[in-house]
């Protein structure tokens, strides 16, 4: 952690558990969208942790999650506790006009935080208890009883943690319904705006995002057995993303999947593909894959879930499908029909345009009083 600068009159502290910047996937983004705001209204200092390593092999996940099941304590929630230390710095001989805490894994800090800050501010990236309940369902065997623990442990620490905020910030307005609070706002994921990119399309369909992340480890499992084979023969699959390793023995054996990885520039190498797929069956909040698709202009095909909190209609921003062969039946359509394609992609980016860029979404920043 690097040390703080002095405080101001008018301060915040911002702490977060993942680096608050572009290029660390859709938390960052979200973080990063946030954080740009509040430096342009206070002087705002930054904390994050530094957390000891911890092996990412199956047999230590295993054994790290069998501990967390029998405390019922879920696992990120798990792995950012006990670092109040970190944040004394920060904190000695310091009051705050705010402090913001990001995602619900760090809440439990409002009990450090309060005493140096005039208002506390949870930012709820995902309502967590939804999250691991939507995952039980999508999720089978051992996993399903893993995650239905796990969001029964997210309710209770919801109660507890929830209420010792001021204002709680979610990304939609599914989300604000699934939170009991007197002064929660719907904060929008949002991006900057950014031009849309000039590259030609190519004979491919995309997914992008953080490739190890549970949702989009189930939504490629199940495109990739289901509706995979019943587009396959029309267009090839790029997978782009971080740790691409995390479904590699998913899509392995197939010379028209294309499994990329991360990128530079994840908006420009959607812009490339005919159609972003969005096969979704578990998550909350909304999804930085579909904007990032409105952004370059492009089609896409999602699931209900997938497309939650949008506010998108389907056949006018874009495809809505929820089982293997209507998903697979809007993909070869859109495949099949250029002006669709093209029309789907132009409403897609005027509704980011309208209301998901930073500018539109800092409003409502400014509603909440912050």
């Amino acid at each position: 952690m690097t040390q703080p600068s002095a405080s101001s009159a008018n301060n915040a502290l911002f702490v977060s558990p993942e680096p608050p910047v572009a290029g660390a996937g859709g938390g960052g983004l979200r973080s990063a969208s946030l954080l740009e705001y509040l430096k342009q209204h206070y002087a705002t200092q930054v904390a994050t942790f530094t957390l000891p390593h911890h092996s990412k092999t199956l047999a230590a996940r295993a054994w790290r999650n069998a501990g967390r099941f029998l405390r019922g304590s879920p696992p990120l929630l798990d792995r950012f506790s006990r670092f109040e230390s970190q944040l004394d710095p920060w904190l000695r001989g310091r009051q705050y006009a705010i402090g913001v805490v990001e995602h619900f894994w760090c809440a439990p800090y409002a009990r450090v935080l309060r005493p140096h800050c005039d208002r506390l501010v949870l930012d709820l990236h995902n309502i967590e208890s939804e999250l691991a309940r939507t995952h039980a369902l999508a999720a089978g065997g051992v996993q399903r009883v893993l995650m239905s623990r796990f969001a029964s442990a997210y309710r209770r620490l919801e109660r507890e943690w929830i209420p010792q905020y001021d204002v709680v910030l979610v990304a939609s307005e599914q989300d604000r319904a699934r939170v009991d609070h007197p002064n929660v706002h719907v904060y929008p994921n949002a991006l900057p705006e950014i031009p849309q990119p000039l590259v030609e399309e190519e004979n491919c369909i995309v997914f992008s995002g953080n490739l190890e992340y549970h949702p989009n480890v189930e939504a490629v499992r199940w495109f990739r057995g289901s509706i995979w084979p019943l587009v396959r023969e029309t267009t090839e699959w790029k997978l782009i993303g971080r740790n691409p390793e995390a479904v590699a023995t998913i899509v392995a054996g197939d010379e028209r999947i294309k499994l990329i990885g991360a990128v530079e520039d994840a908006v420009a190498e959607i812009a490339r593909a005919k159609v972003c797929v969005v096969p979704l069956l578990s998550g909350s909040g909304t999804r930085f894959k579909i904007l990032e698709a409105w952004v370059a202009g492009r089609a896409v095909v999602s699931t209900t879930l997938g497309a939650e909190g949008l506010g998108a209609r389907s056949g006018e921003h874009l495809l809505i499908a929820d089982d293997a062969p209507a998903f697979a039946r809007a993909i070869l359509e859109l495949l099949e029909d250029p002006p669709k394609r093209r029309s789907l992609g132009s409403a897609g980016r005027r509704r980011y345009l309208d209301h998901f860029t930073w500018g539109a979404a800092w409003t409502s920043l400014q509603s909440a009083g912050l």
